[in-house]
């Protein structure tokens, strides 16, 4: 399963250098959302796919019993997703107010921006 995932963030790696390669700006954004995901995935396979109980202590033990999930990897998948999505609102609302004043989304378009 490992080797799967590892082709899958490999993939998701060169879809998202080739998105932010683009022109076009909103094909940028694709590629940074790409560029989240495929980190996301990258910190979720490296933490071990091991299907587990929840990482709870009982009162009296000093470890949880048995094969339990890595917190870590999960805390810091959850919080790189809420940052990903407020990267992605903002860029959002800077991608429609750019479009405003030039009126295009090419990138060499946008260089001259004195109207």
């Amino acid at each position: 399963m490992e080797i799967v995932m590892a082709v899958t963030v490999g993939f998701l790696y060169a879809a998202a250098l080739y998105m932010m390669l683009r022109r076009s700006i909103v094909k940028l954004v694709i590629g940074l959302v790409l560029l989240s995901n495929a980190a996301n995935l990258l910190i979720f396979t490296a933490a071990g796919m091991v299907r587990g109980a929840p990482p709870l202590i009982y009162p009296g033990e000093l470890l949880p019993p048995g094969v339990s999930a890595d917190p870590l990897a999960q805390a810091l998948i959850l919080t790189a997703i809420v940052i990903g999505f407020g990267v992605l609102a903002f860029a959002v609302v800077l991608i429609h107010r750019a479009y405003e004043v030039v009126g295009a989304d090419d990138m060499d378009q946008m260089k001259d921006t004195d109207t």
